[in-house]
């Protein structure tokens, strides 16, 4: 297989940081440690995976990078300030595509416009013109053209969730935090909405993290993969992952990928055997 590397194009720039970072939850006797002493740099253009054993800190790491949890202890750091000190455009999508059913797609798609700077301002000016042609744009991309002004219960699971890619990047975000996007899904959508996804990433590069127990997944789209141990959560394993891109689900069935993911498979069993000897 002819290797590329995806970081060589991209650049250089450190877009999050996370120093000594620790998590625990509950309080009292009740407290837990959930994510460990965790040390992670990531660069812009990066598209980071994460897996590892289920209640491994994965989304807990995501929630620190988009300023939705703060650490307990250590420091995260995004475009290169503490979390919540600079405006950081951030795009999410998670498994279930809420969709507000009295709104068309297109207008849900838009509705992070209407909050999220500097597009909030003219977000009423423009939401006919500019916006609107921004979104049937994105529409487009996924495979939607001609299906802006239906409905949400007019569509299906996977049309959803191509909706709700759209609504992660319709203000081109310089993070995209995806957390199971594709979880609920049947196995052959999923795969389809892979290669969508591979190509917004390579058109639009924005930084990925993507949480997701799918290592198929992780190894067709990633360029790094972290595996975590069993909680506490710690990174043990960053792999980088050089496929030649655009990949195709035949490259999923060749030797290196084959390779790659059994090693993945090896590395959380063997998590999940040290944490049931432990415990």
């Amino acid at each position: 297989m002819t290797a590329t590397n995806d970081l060589a194009t991209h650049q250089t720039k450190r877009i999050a940081q996370l120093e000594d970072v620790q998590v625990r939850f509950g309080q009292g006797d009740d407290t837990f440690l959930a994510l460990d002493r965790t040390n992670l740099v990531v660069n812009s253009g990066d598209f980071v995976a994460m897996v590892g054993p289920s209640g491994c800190g994965k989304s807990t790491i995501l929630k620190l990078v988009a300023g939705l949890l703060r650490p307990t202890e250590g420091v995260v750091f995004v475009a290169g300030r503490e979390v919540g000190a600079e405006h950081v455009g951030i795009g999410m999508a998670f498994q279930n595509p809420t969709m507000l059913p009295w709104l068309t797609i297109r207008q849900n798609i838009m509705l992070p416009l209407k909050i999220v700077k500097p597009y909030a301002d003219t977000f009423r000016r423009d939401k006919h013109t500019a916006f609107r042609d921004r979104a049937d744009a994105l529409l487009a991309k996924v495979g939607l053209t001609g299906f802006g002004d239906r409905r949400p219960w007019e569509l299906s699971g996977g049309m959803l969730q191509r909706a709700n890619l759209c609504r992660a990047l319709i203000h081109s975000p310089q993070l995209l935090m995806l957390d199971e996007p594709f979880g609920a899904l049947d196995q052959f959508t999923r795969e389809e909405l892979w290669a969508v996804l591979q190509d917004l990433w390579i058109e639009t590069k924005p930084t990925v993290f993507l949480v997701t127990h799918d290592l198929r997944e992780a190894a067709f789209l990633a360029s790094r993969i972290l595996v975590m141990s069993a909680r506490p959560g710690r990174v043990t394993e960053d792999r980088q992952v050089e496929f030649a891109r655009p990949r195709t689900l035949e490259t999923t069935f060749e030797a290196e990928f084959t390779d790659l993911t059994n090693d993945l498979r090896r590395m959380i069993f063997a998590a999940r055997q040290s944490k049931e000897m432990t415990t």
